[in-house]
């Protein structure tokens, strides 16, 4: 249990930090980061996505601030928040793998004659890479090929992690479409020709 004069004085530091003192936000920040860090890791077991709703859920609380003075048991509000934070990080992430599991299932239930699956399969998504937009081609490159994290791609490449996540989000729906449309074709023309 807290001693009531640290209670007190986070009270006090909370109440300043909704009157908008960066020195008191940066002092709450650094008195939980690294304990709710551990607490998110545990439900996403990915160190990147829990810095990531670390950094999601401080900035939220200081672009709400205000809100502060409502609060009564600080600790409690930032294990909520950052458990919801944390669940709706992890249903992105599934979001963006269900993509790529989707395309693989696409082609599992196709086979083309003349052209074994998986080569097929590499055709397509290097033609689709291909037509990509220089930046998020190379985005795309780094983060699927060479297995960089958002922030190594963002850091090699000088762009905001944000920008790096946009571009993949982009590129692979890009890349999903081509493929998808590309399977259609070919399917026609397997049926056209098995008439």
């Amino acid at each position: 249990m807290p001693h009531p004069s640290a209670l007190h004085q986070e009270t006090e530091l909370l109440l300043s930090v909704s009157q908008g003192d960066e020195r008191a936000f940066t002092a709450i920040y650094n008195h939980y980061h690294q304990r709710l860090g551990t607490h998110i890791y545990r439900i996403t077991k990915s160190t990147e996505l829990a810095e990531e709703v670390v950094h999601d859920v401080f900035l939220k609380i200081w672009l709400n601030r205000e809100t502060l003075v409502n609060v009564e048991n600080f600790p409690v509000y930032l294990y909520v928040i950052s458990k919801n934070a944390a669940l709706n990080c992890l249903k992105r992430a599934a979001r963006e793998k269900a993509l790529t599991t989707e395309l693989d299932a696409d082609f599992d239930q196709i086979s083309l004659p003349g052209t074994p699956e998986d080569d097929y399969r590499y055709i397509l998504i290097d033609e689709a890479i291909d037509r990509l937009p220089p930046q998020q081609r190379q985005a795309y490159l780094l983060a699927r090929h060479e297995r960089l994290s958002y922030m190594e791609v963002a850091q090699r490449m000088n762009l905001s992690k944000e920008t790096v996540k946009k571009y993949l989000q982009i590129a692979t729906g890009f890349i999903s479409e081509y493929i998808i449309k590309r399977l259609i074709i070919s399917t026609l023309i397997v049926l056209q020709y098995s008439f």
